[in-house]
């Protein structure tokens, strides 16, 4: 089992810039890909960004791609989300998942755990 929790969500203005954390404890995450969804009222879920942690390679949505940045602490078993230059619609609730790296990090269907999702909220 892998236990994730995510922290740092909140109402910002848009073009303001915010940081989540997700926290994994439990077993190993070195074989995993650690993700970030986002799902918005009445929409399905979205891929963000993906990183494979065992050396740190990096994917991000269309939606991101260059303002959003992953990262991820290993002595903390911590992955964070830099959003930057946030837009109304990044609002959404933010989820944490974890995924076996057998095959490639987009697909939300492949994830095994998820975290209970922070909600972050761009006013305009």
């Amino acid at each position: 089992q892998v236990q994730l929790v995510e922290s740092g969500g909140g109402l910002v203005q848009a073009g303001d810039s915010l940081r989540l954390s997700c926290a994994a404890s439990g077993r190993p995450i070195s074989p995993y890909y650690l993700g970030w969804f986002r799902q918005a009222a009445g929409k399905e879920r979205e891929f963000v960004a993906a990183i494979r942690w065992s050396d740190g390679g990096a994917y991000y949505g269309d939606a991101v791609k260059g303002r959003f940045t992953i990262s991820r602490d290993n002595a903390k078993n911590t992955m964070y989300l830099q959003m930057n230059s946030l837009k109304p619609e990044d609002t959404a609730v933010y989820y944490c998942a974890a995924k076996p790296l057998l095959s490639g990090p987009v697909d939300s269907r492949l994830y095994v755990y998820w975290g209970q999702g922070t909600q972050v909220t761009v006013s305009s």
